[in-house]
C-alpha cells in the first residue's frame, strides 16, 4: 500500500487477473475533511486508474467509521480573509481543483463506488454525488450545511439539489437539514443501502468475480456483486414522511415571502422547528445565493454549474460572511456570527449579482475547458 499521508491507495487482484483500485481518504481525526493535497492526490490516482487497462473498478471510502468526508478544510480556506496571513489566491485555487475532481467523478469512464458511511457533508457530498454507485449505511448522516458558515451548497450542489423532487432541494439548502440512509435512497442521492459492517465482504465478493475489459459488463458485475450483500432494512425517513409539509413551507414565490413565513409560522414537527432555527441563524446572503442557485441551475449543464459555482465560491472567500461563519462556528465557537448584511432586507439584487462576477485579479476562468 502507498500512503501519501492524505490518501491511502491500494489494489486488489481479482480472480480474472484484473485489478480493483481502492482509495481511502486518510484524515480520520478531521473526519476526512478535504484539503488541497488530498484533492490533488485523489485526482492523480483517478486519472492513472482510468488509463490503466488492468483496473476494472474503483472504490472510494474514508478512514474510520465516523465519516466518509465531512467537507472541505474551511479553516484553511478562510485563513487569509480572517488573518491576512497566507495565500490570497488559495481559496480560488482550491475550489477550481476540487470542482475539477468532482467533475471527473461525474464523468468517470469506469465503475466507481463511494462508500458513504458516517458523515457525508459539503465537500463529501461533492465526491459522493457524482459516483455511479453511491452506498449509504445505517450510520450515514448527510447534509449541505453551508448556510451556517456564509457559503452555499457548492461542489455540484446547485446541480443535484435543483433536480430533487419538488422543493426538497431548496429546503435542504436553506435548512442544512441532516438526513440518513432512507431519505438518501428515496431522493435518489444514494443507489444502495448496506450494513456498515459489510465492507470486507464487499471486497471479498468483488475479488472473486470474473471481470472483463468492457465497462458496461463491469458495471453489471459490480451491480450483481453489491446485490449479493444483504440490503439495509429501511422505513420511510423524515423527509419522505413530511414531504407535503416541506413543499407547503417552501411554496413561496420569492425569498422575501419565504423568509417571512419561516420566521413567523409555527412549526409542528421537530424537523421544521430545526429548519426554522438553522435558517434564522444563517447568513442572509447565503440564503439569497441558495434561492437563486436552486431557481436557475435546473436547466444548466453540469460543466456550467461548476463554472458558476467557482465564481460564487471564490467571491464568498473575498466577502465577509464566509470567514465570519467559520470563525463563529468552528474557531471561536461563540455561535454568534455577525453577518454582513445582517438582515435579508439588506441583501440587494446588486449585492447578489456581485457574487456572479469574475473575482478581481483573475483574467481567465480556471474551469473554462470543462466539456
Amino acid at each position: 500500500m502507498t500512503d501519501t499521508s492524505v490518501l491511502a491507495l491500494d489494489t486488489l487482484t481479482t480472480a480474472s487477473g484484473h485489478l480493483i483500485a481502492v482509495a481511502t481518504l486518510d484524515a480520520e481525526r478531521s473526519l476526512n475533511a478535504l484539503n488541497l493535497a488530498m484533492v490533488d492526490a485523489l485526482s492523480d490516482a483517478l486519472e492513472a486508474w482510468e488509463a490503466d487497462e488492468r483496473v476494472v473498478a474503483v472504490l472510494l471510502r474514508g478512514r474510520g467509521e465516523r465519516a466518509f468526508c465531512a467537507g472541505g478544510d474551511v479553516r484553511q480556506l478562510t485563513e487569509f480573509a480572517r488573518s491576512g496571513q497566507g495565500d490570497a489566491a488559495y481559496a480560488g485555487e482550491f475550489f477550481a481543483r476540487e470542482y475539477r475532481l468532482d467533475y471527473r467523478i461525474h464523468r468517470y469512464t469506469k465503475p466507481l463506488l463511494v462508500w458513504g458511511t458516517g458523515v457525508v457533508m459539503g465537500g463529501g457530498m461533492g465526491l459522493f454525488s457524482g459516483a455511479q454507485f453511491r452506498v449509504v449505511t445505517e450510520t450515514t448522516r448527510m447534509a449541505m450545511p453551508e448556510i451556517s458558515i456564509g457559503l452555499f451548497p457548492d461542489v455540484g450542489g446547485s446541480y443535484f439539489l435543483s433536480r430533487l423532487p419538488g422543493r426538497i432541494g431548496l429546503f435542504l439548502g436553506l435548512s442544512a437539514c441532516h438526513f440518513k440512509a432512507a431519505d438518501a435512497m428515496w431522493l435518489g442521492l444514494a443507489t444502495h443501502a448496506i450494513n456498515s459492517g459489510s465492507w470486507q465482504q464487499l471486497l471479498d465478493v468483488l475479488s472473486a468475480q470474473a471481470w472483463s475489459n468492457r465497462t458496461a459488463d463491469n458495471s453489471e458485475v459490480l451491480t450483481q456483486a453489491i446485490n449479493t450483500l444483504a440490503p439495509l432494512p429501511l422505513t420511510a425517513g423524515p423527509l419522505q414522511q413530511q414531504q407535503a409539509d416541506i413543499e407547503a413551507w417552501c411554496s413561496a414565490g420569492s425569498l422575501v415571502e419565504l423568509d417571512q413565513r419561516w420566521r413567523e409560522q409555527t412549526a409542528d414537527s421537530e424537523l421544521l422547528q430545526k429548519a426554522q432555527q438553522v435558517y434564522a441563524a444563517g447568513s442572509p446572503t447565503s440564503a439569497a445565493l441558495i434561492w437563486r442557485q436552486w431557481s436557475e441551475s435546473g436547466q444548466m449543464s453540469l460543466a456550467d454549474v461548476f463554472r458558476q459555482e467557482w465564481l460564487i465560491s471564490t467571491q464568498c472567500a473575498q466577502h465577509p460572511d464566509f470567514a465570519e461563519g467559520v470563525r463563529a462556528l468552528l474557531i471561536d465557537k461563540d455561535q454568534t456570527p455577525r453577518w454582513q448584511p445582517a438582515l435579508l432586507s439588506g441583501v440587494s439584487p446588486e449585492w447578489v449579482d456581485g457574487y456572479y462576477q469574475m473575482p478581481s485579479g483573475v483574467s481567465a476562468h480556471p474551469l473554462a475547458d470543462l466539456a
